[in-house]
């Protein structure tokens, strides 16, 4: 009635065989700075109201801080 699919290949050190070959060297965190922000959502991550005051500020400070303006508002 059922089939067998195939074997499962062998998976190294204990992890899934899909985890295995998928599974970074060393473990970083994820910030979400490796995505790209609107000014918009820099603002709303702040707790700040989108107005156009508060874009603006954050649109300046993407623009002068790059990805490091993200990583100090969003853990």
């Amino acid at each position: 009635m059922f089939r067998s699919l195939g074997r499962h290949k062998k998976a190294r050190r204990g992890y899934p065989a899909a985890m295995s070959d998928e599974r970074p060297k060393q473990w970083e965190p994820r910030t979400g700075a490796e995505q790209p922000w609107d000014p918009e959502d820099l603002a709303e991550a702040e707790g700040r109201d989108p107005t156009p005051a508060n874009v603006e500020r954050a649109r300046e400070e993407l623009a002068e801080d790059g990805p490091a303006a993200i990583d100090r508002t969003v853990p």
